[in-house]
């Protein structure tokens, strides 16, 4: 039984080793064979052990986001320009304007996602006026959160949208005095309209697709990130569009584990797809990197409540209990989890009722069933929820809309949006995650920087401690608590004996460090079964080789992601900062334009 690789000198920080003084871990087998002191774990190696000096870093379990798309993410990373963190509007059409003049036809430059109008200094969203000065004849496409998108003209020409074009039910088309859409599309607050325009662009093809989601698994493991649980989404059809991934798997490239769930794509055929579904899929087929986790957290359409807080909530549909009932009672009867999307406690209350009739006929206690999402839910609900022994997943959307739920809500109704430490106390399972790439950045620091301060992107201060979470409580909900939400928390999450050998050395103390560097921290080492996924700075000769970036004009090759290492150099600069001259919509580099690092 000797160790395959033994890690040292390092501090081990997380379930099972908190209150202990652990430096050191022997690993076998892709799992934890034991930990403990540098003499103790030493004393096991054997002439075939590989030796790691952790240099004395902080080391976490795995970071595993409950709630992310990362299949649909990866098909797409590399194709997208990222205004993650970006502090500057004009910082960012600049770089809109210079990716612009890459992109070649039929291509469109993509902002799909991951920021928030309050990072900007200027606190604000661009112009249309602004996006169509640096964008003639390339389609440009800029999502806000779900509330709106931004579209130049030839985008506009490229979806086909003139002042014909009928409105889809619950959302808006904002036009001139002549009726022709202006390019701004609104969700009010139905956000079918955004992504269904989204949808319309061209696809990176099967190649640059497998390169592109190398990439975005690379970066997340760059961030500590060494699980995710997807959670479906819209136009992300099974199987076809898991091609790419199955693909991964089978050649052993995998370097995020995967649960994935099952998100019906047919409004008015949801129950079809589930029993199509549970005759052909078993519940956790796959293997220990990626394998099916169950449904949702699209279960039936009319259950869909909306998180767009610049609207009024909406009312579901008077037939949502009709719909659902069979669909909660199909998952039920074939042992099936499911995850729903939930934003209010008036939706919850609505499914509630359904989940507590089925659970008469079929109980669903042990099914590791949950809500999404969660942050209106009334004590009462809660309550509820852990008598049928669900579980709440919790994003940090607040972090990036709080300050619309302010203007809507007030203030003190925010201090408890989400209830996060009541649904903690009530001892409810609760996952935490990032509800990436479309709403929220897939950075987890920005997530575990919101759950630890109680601020939002741009600083408004969300609540007070009542709500705020403890550092090492956070680390415990994105590790051992998130593993729930895939059933596996007896497999990973924690510092214990014979879990799966996941974690990540930091780049600065989290559990010591001032509030706002929480956002800088990154992973100088990421282990994934055992086996190093990803190193930089003092561990960059253990970093594992990785593809160019493909296609040759993706975002990402030029701009990086949030690699500190990484900035767009202006030939005649001299110094990393940005200073862009907005003169009559011309934008021209003075400076360096920092990435995201750089920004914060």
């Amino acid at each position: 039984m000797s160790p395959d690789i033994i890690f040292y000198n390092g501090k081990f920080k997380g379930v099972g080793t908190f209150d202990k003084n652990i430096s050191a871990v022997a690993i076998i087998n892709k799992r934890f064979l034991t930990f403990g002191s540098d003499k103790k774990i030493l004393n096991l190696k054997a002439n075939s052990t590989k030796i790691i000096d952790l240099k004395g870093k902080i080391v976490i379990p795995g970071l595993n986001d409950s709630h992310l798309h990362l299949i649909r993410g990866g098909l797409n990373f590399n194709m997208e320009l990222r205004w993650d963190g970006i502090r500057n509007l004009n910082d960012a059409l600049f770089m809109l304007k210079e990716q612009v003049a890459r992109t070649p036809p039929p291509q469109w430059v993509r902002v799909v996602g991951g920021w928030t109008e309050f990072q900007f200094k200027e606190k604000r969203l661009p112009t249309l006026d602004e996006i169509n000065a640096v964008s003639k004849d390339t389609p440009v496409f800029i999502l806000h959160l779900y509330d709106r998108a931004l579209l130049n003209r030839a985008a506009l020409r490229a979806i086909g949208y003139d002042k014909n074009t009928k409105e889809m039910p619950g959302t808006s088309i904002q036009r001139d005095k002549e009726g022709n859409p202006t390019g701004m599309l609104i969700a009010s607050p139905n956000a079918i309209i955004l992504y269904s325009a989204l949808a319309q662009g061209p696809k990176l093809n099967k190649e640059d697709q497998i390169n592109s989601t190398i990439h975005f698994m690379r970066e997340l493991n760059r961030l500590g990130v060494t699980s995710v649980v997807d959670a479906g989404g819209g136009f992300q059809n099974y199987p076809d569009d898991y091609a790419v991934i199955d693909q991964l798997n089978l050649e052993g490239k995998l370097t995020i584990r995967i649960a994935y769930n099952l998100f019906t794509q047919r409004p008015g055929h949801e129950i079809d797809d589930f029993e199509n579904w549970t005759n052909t899929t078993k519940y956790q087929q796959g293997n220990d990197y990626y394998h099916h986790n169950g449904a949702g957290e699209m279960l039936v359409f009319s259950a869909a409540d909306f998180e767009d807080f610049l609207q009024p909530r909406p009312d579901l549909s008077q037939n949502m209990e009709s719909e659902l009932e069979p669909v909660v009672r199909l998952l039920a009867k074939n042992a099936w989890p499911f995850r729903l999307h939930a934003t209010y406690d008036e939706s919850i209350t609505r499914a509630l009722n359904i989940y507590e009739k089925v659970n008469d006929e079929i109980p669903i206690k042990n099914l590791n069933w949950f809500f999404d999402h969660a942050e209106t839910i009334s004590d009462q609900s809660i309550e509820r929820v852990k008598n049928l022994g669900g579980g709440i997943a919790i994003q940090n959307r607040m972090a990036f809309q709080g300050e619309y739920f302010i203007d809507r809500y007030g203030k003190e109704k925010t201090l408890h949006t989400p209830p996060i430490k009541k649904i903690i106390d009530a001892g409810i399972p609760v996952g935490m995650g990032t509800d990436a790439t479309r709403v929220s950045s897939y950075n987890p620091w920005l997530c575990l920087y919101w759950l630890t301060t109680g601020k939002s992107m741009g600083g408004t201060s969300l609540y007070d401690e009542q709500n705020i979470l403890s550092r090492e409580k956070a680390i415990e909900l994105y590790t051992k608590g998130s593993a729930w939400f895939s059933n596996e928390d007896n497999e990973k999450g924690s510092f214990i004996e014979n879990q799966l050998a996941d974690f990540a050395v930091l780049s600065k103390d989290f559990f010591n460090i001032a509030d706002e560097e929480i956002k800088n921290i990154y992973s100088i080492m990421t282990v994934v079964g055992g086996e190093i996924v990803h190193a930089v700075d003092e561990f960059s000769t253990y970093n594992p080789p990785l593809p160019p970036v493909s296609p040759d004009w993706s975002p990402i090759k030029y701009y990086g992601t949030y690699d500190r290492n990484k900035s767009i150099i202006d030939p005649h600069a001299h110094q990393f900062s940005c200073h862009i001259h907005h003169d009559k919509h011309l934008f021209q580099p003075n400076y360096v334009l920092g990435c995201y690092c750089w920004a914060f």
